[in-house]
């Protein structure tokens, strides 16, 4: 801006003065003109009036004037000539213009100018008229302006040189104090800047737009701030990227899930070597939404990646990584859980369904057919458990228990249960206790029957002969909990995680010897999540196992 204002004086300068000087020049022609002309007329008038009253004799005494004058008879010799000219080198002096004009004119006279073919300058004529008919001309040579301006133009280039250098560094002074009071505009605070009046409404201006802007960049801040904050703790990835596939934001979850570290490459292609993730991105890139599926360290993520389209053009993706582990592992679980059922089904189906043909075809004796009866009896039993056990396991599951919660006895639970098993455990000379004192609870009495049933259960069946199974009840630290604990076969440290699976058994042989439907000690576990318990498992092969529930 300085550099304009000063070219701006500068020029503006160098055009005044071009225009002062022709101005001046045409005003002193004009002025040298004028006087010249008036010279002129005054010398005319004065020779005629010399000529008329002392004749020829007073021309003889003008050898010495200044301006050539020559006198001409009406018939146009050349009476008289300052020069000594005569009329044979001088003639046709009847045409000239200032001659012709006197004697046609009514006042007697004539004026002319015109240059000397001869000489570089300007010749100015003036006739009169006598009363005689004769005319007295006289003329005067003079430079022209511009031969004047010629002969003075080193004078001329010196002094607009050095008009010009004072300018330019006027130009320079007066540019910068213009623009200081600009400069000094602080944009941050404009309501504050003293500057000039005219630059109010500009600076007023300024002032709105400033505290228009800063609200707009508070809101987005505050958005912004919104946005990490949501992003930065979802469980969920979450990128977005513009149509060049760079990176604009990735939350941490991403990250993880990517395993690129704390530093978010420039461009997605760097997130990761995963082929899923890339065809995902660049399908939304080419405008359409994608979905697909990513395995990495033992989870599996549902990426689904849309495409950001304005005015029709795809300016941008965002993609979301989902985790799927848990559903995929409940698939796994279910898929697994139907065919554990038909097989565990099958088993006794198919001895009841043997039995049963035997008996229709006769093909057994009076003698066998209790000993076949029996075996139904049991098997349909078998069944029948099975099914109960898959119906409770399915009611924790989907959290539709049709009890209400009541205020329970743990202790008074497990006496009930413990009268239910002590015929089965005398069976096999097992001492069955029941220690502690009464342990309140807000739950369901039927499920935490069942609870304290399935652990009595699997410590009387995989216990050894002449063996003890302990019940303790009681409360620690504010918590009521209850324990079974027994001194049979153990459980190995490497099957400790899985006894709460579904359909899992350490000793799939000893277990077909025992019975049980393989669905316990799940039921259990399901029982405990629906009290918000927690299941502690200590388990030692070959000395016994402590299972301890505390609510």
């Amino acid at each position: 801006m300085t550099k304009k204002i000063f070219l701006s004086i500068f020029l503006i300068t160098i055009c005044a003065l071009i225009f002062a000087v022709v101005s001046m020049l045409f005003v002193t022609g004009s002025y040298i003109n004028k006087r010249i002309k008036e010279e002129l007329y005054n010398e005319a008038n004065y020779l005629g009036a010399g000529i008329e009253s002392s004749g020829e004799g007073y021309m003889t005494r003008l050898s010495q004037s200044g301006h050539r004058v020559t006198w001409i008879s009406g018939e146009g010799n050349v009476l008289f000539d300052s020069r000594g000219e005569d009329n044979a080198s001088m003639s046709g002096y009847l045409e000239r213009e200032e001659v012709k004009a006197a004697l046609e004119s009514e006042d007697g006279y004539g004026y002319s100018s015109r240059y000397s073919d001869t000489m570089s300058e300007k010749t100015n004529y003036c006739a009169k008229r006598l009363n005689d008919g004769s005319v007295i001309r006289v003329s005067s040579a003079h430079y022209s302006i511009w031969e004047i301006l010629i002969d003075m133009m080193s004078s001329v280039v010196l002094i607009s040189a050095l008009t010009l250098i004072a300018s330019a560094a006027l130009a320079i002074v007066l540019s910068r104090m213009i623009v200081k009071p600009i400069s000094l505009i602080d944009i941050d605070k404009p309501d504050v800047t003293h500057a000039y009046s005219e630059l109010r409404p500009v600076v007023k201006k300024l002032s709105d737009q400033k505290k228009r802007i800063d609200n707009q960049i508070a809101e987005l801040r505050l958005k912004q701030t919104e946005f990490e904050a949501i992003t930065s703790n979802m469980s969920e990835g979450m990128i977005t990227v513009d149509y060049m596939a760079n990176v604009l934001t990735c939350n941490q979850s991403a990250k993880r899930i990517l395993g690129c570290g704390d530093k978010t490459p420039s461009n997605a292609l760097s997130l990761t070597t995963g082929i899923e993730f890339r065809q995902s991105m660049m399908t939304a890139l080419s405008g359409k939404k994608a979905q697909s599926q990513l395995k990495t360290g033992g989870f599996c993520y549902s990426i689904i990646a849309s495409p950001v389209i304005e005015d029709g053009n795809v300016n941008g993706a965002v993609i979301v990584l989902l985790d799927e582990t848990e559903k995929e592992s409940r698939e796994a679980l279910r898929r697994e859980f139907t065919s554990n059922v038909s097989h565990e089904l099958k088993t006794p189906l198919t001895s009841i369904s043997g039995f049963a043909e035997l008996i229709r075809d006769g093909l057994v004796n009076d003698g066998q057919r209790a000993h076949f009866a029996d075996n139904i009896c049991k098997e349909s039993a078998r069944m029948l458990s099975l099914i109960d056990d898959i119906i409770k396991l399915s009611r924790l599951d989907g959290k539709e228990i049709p009890y209400d919660k009541t205020r329970i006895d743990l202790y008074e639970c497990a006496s009930q249960v413990k009268e239910r098993l002590e015929g089965i455990a005398a069976k096999r000379s097992i001492t069955l206790s029941l220690t502690g004192s009464s342990a309140y609870i807000e739950g369901n009495a039927n499920i935490v029957e069942d609870m304290i049933y399935n652990l009595c259960d699997n410590a009387i069946k995989y216990n050894n002969d002449r063996g003890s199974v302990i019940v303790d009840v009681g409360e620690h630290k504010g918590r009521s909990y209850f324990s079974v604990s027994d001194n049979g076969i153990g459980i190995p440290p490497s099957e400790l995680s899985r006894i709460y699976e579904r359909f899992y058994r350490v000793d799939k042989s000893h277990s077909k010897e025992i019975g049980g439907t393989g669905l316990g000690l799940s039921i259990v576990k399901h029982a405990a999540i629906y009290h918000n318990a927690e299941i502690d498992t200590q388990s030692t092969p070959g000395k016994g196992t402590k299972i301890t529930v505390t609510f």
